[in-house]
């Protein structure tokens, strides 16, 4: 796990709260960002799921990934109260020209900066230097705030992506 997921992350969600996560096909300028954050807290603020209050919390995260958690201890989140959570992802779409829904694009944590790459250009950046096994991908199939916590940053040597990948050996690399 990354220590600065701590920071991000509330700690008040108990660990098999459910999440999304939604990649952007770029990163959000500050005032984006901003904007951004403050309509997923008017989202979440009046989330409800048959007529309940869900008690949720959305924040765009590394300027570039928006993160959904729901606790359903109480309320479940399905039908209507997911289908309200995917309308505001659209409606960020087309306001900010982006996509949130490109499943292609893997995104890595390279000095501290979220980079993306199109999954069939991994394997090139690989046997350039620019990533390596050890490189922090952005893990977005995680399911509940657990998985987010110790899942979500992995080494690609430890990620699904692992065996769709060849990793330099001492012996090609020289």
């Amino acid at each position: 796990m990354y220590q600065e997921l701590e920071q991000l992350i509330p700690a008040d969600f108990p660990g098999h709260s459910r999440v999304w996560i939604y990649q952007s096909s770029r990163p959000f300028i500050d005032k984006e960002e901003h904007e951004i954050n403050e309509q997923l807290h008017q989202f979440y603020a009046h989330w409800q799921a048959h007529g309940a209050p869900v008690r949720g919390w959305a924040k765009l995260l590394y300027k570039q990934f928006i993160v959904f958690i729901a606790d359903e201890s109480d309320v479940q989140v399905s039908g209507c109260s997911t289908d309200g959570s995917v309308r505001i992802v659209k409606s960020i779409e087309r306001q900010y020209s982006v996509n949130l829904f490109d499943r292609m694009l893997i995104t890595f944590l390279v000095k501290g900066k979220a980079q993306m790459l199109p999954f069939d250009q991994v394997q090139y950046a690989l046997d350039k230097g620019y990533i390596d096994q050890d490189t922090p991908l952005f893990n977005n199939i995680v399911n509940t705030k657990d998985e987010l916590m110790q899942n979500w940053l992995v080494p690609l040597s430890k990620s699904w992506l692992a065996g769709r990948v060849t990793f330099a050996t001492a012996d090609n690399k020289a």
